[in-house]
């Protein structure tokens, strides 16, 4: 039906797996495993037609996949975790895992709870043998439309998020990469892959708050998909639900802790440790690794990541040992990781009333600001300015 320019195919296949992308990203993701936003009806339908087209997934299993990948996130329940199963295992078996993941059925159904189950679901995209016609659909309409190069076209297709969403994002998304928020996992931001994945490539910033529809959060990450969410909003066929809150910090205006502190410590609490290993335990491991000797600076050295990252593996009984034993004769140093999980225990520890809470937390920035340390009074005096501030 076409004949085209091999710069045409090019545009035809990435916009048709652009399609895809937008359609994990917005329904399976964003809308359906974190109910971040509501769709109309139309767009909802559209996007499970086309992943049945190209993909044959069915919601409630990319849902509760995702869903579990959370709740059990780099331990050995994990269904994609690099750091469990290796890099190469998640980036060229992801779509072997998920296959693995799918036929877990006691837990699509644990997890999978609240995704689509009307007629169409249980008869056609849902169905064993139906949820195969599409992609067999999606060739036949290739090969009808491109000729003999429409296979390559299809085989791409069919190949796309294999590779994009189960290998990369959930493989190298959790290995490699830069971060914004000191999560309890190993998730990373990958840049500049914004076209290519919609916006998934924001993986650390997802994971700090996983129910926003938007995974941005620096002004210069891009999130293409919430770009199209806005616009579809705007249209009036989609409603946000949340968003990740901005963080606020007014040290000089607030002279007080209150209730209202807390609860902005605990919503961003990922940020709180990122502020405090830049501003804290970073200088403060600096200034001692240049009065060390050579000893003690490879100790220091080797310790550094330890010190900094929020990892789970980095946080095994193990590895506090290493931490506790290169820091064992530095005051300074075993001051500010003393003062650091003191901090993490105010949100942790389960069963504390608000008033409990604000009590330590006083507590803790009275000691701090008489530490002696002078990175860690100014920590203590920023974290008095924490405020509560939805964006908009």
């Amino acid at each position: 039906m076409f004949e085209l320019s091999w710069w045409g195919y090019f545009l035809v296949v990435l916009s048709l797996t652009h399609i895809t992308i937008a359609a994990v990203t917005i329904y399976l993701h964003r809308c359906q495993a974190h109910r971040a936003l509501d769709l109309h009806p139309i767009v909802s339908h559209f996007f499970r037609f086309w992943l049945w087209l190209t993909t044959s997934m069915r919601t409630q299993d990319w849902a509760a996949i995702h869903r579990k990948h959370h709740a059990k996130c780099e331990t050995t329940e994990d269904p994609h975790s690099p750091q469990q199963l290796g890099i190469k295992k998640v980036l060229l078996e992801g779509a072997e895992l998920y296959r693995a993941a799918a036929a877990d059925r006691d837990a699509i159904e644990r997890y999978g709870w609240g995704t689509p189950d009307d007629w169409l679901e249980r008869h056609v995209y849902g169905h064993q043998i139906m949820s195969q016609l599409g992609i067999a659909l999606m060739f036949f309409i290739d090969v009808a439309a491109f000729g003999a190069i429409g296979i390559t076209v299809w085989a791409i297709q069919m190949l796309w998020i294999p590779f994009w969403a189960a290998g990369v994002i959930n493989g190298v998304g959790h290995y490699l990469g830069y971060r914004n928020f000191e999560t309890t996992d190993s998730a990373t931001n990958l840049i500049p892959w914004g076209i290519l994945i919609g916006g998934e490539e924001l993986h650390n910033n997802h994971h700090a708050y996983p129910s926003s529809a938007k995974l941005s959060n620096k002004w210069w990450e891009f999130d293409l998909g919430w770009l199209y969410i806005r616009l579809l909003a705007l249209i009036r066929l989609a409603r946000v639900k949340r968003v990740a809150p901005r963080i606020q910090i007014q040290p000089h205006r607030r002279a007080t802790l209150d209730g209202d502190t807390v609860q902005a410590l605990m919503r961003n609490r990922f940020h709180v440790l990122t502020l405090y290993a830049r501003t804290v335990v970073l200088p403060v491991l600096k200034r001692e690794y240049r009065c060390a000797d050579r000893k003690l600076r490879k100790s220091l050295k080797q310790v550094k990541p330890l010190l900094v990252r929020e990892d789970i593996l980095l946080l095994k009984p193990c590895k506090e040992q290493v931490i506790l034993a290169a820091i064992g004769d530095n005051e300074r140093l075993q001051t500010v990781y003393r003062f650091k999980l003191r901090l993490k225990e105010i949100w942790t520890r389960h069963g504390l009333y608000s008033e409990t809470r604000l009590e330590r937390l006083r507590t803790w920035c009275q000691e701090a600001e008489q530490s002696g340390i002078d990175a860690l009074h100014e920590f203590a005096v920023l974290l008095r300015g924490y405020t509560f501030r939805p964006a908009r």
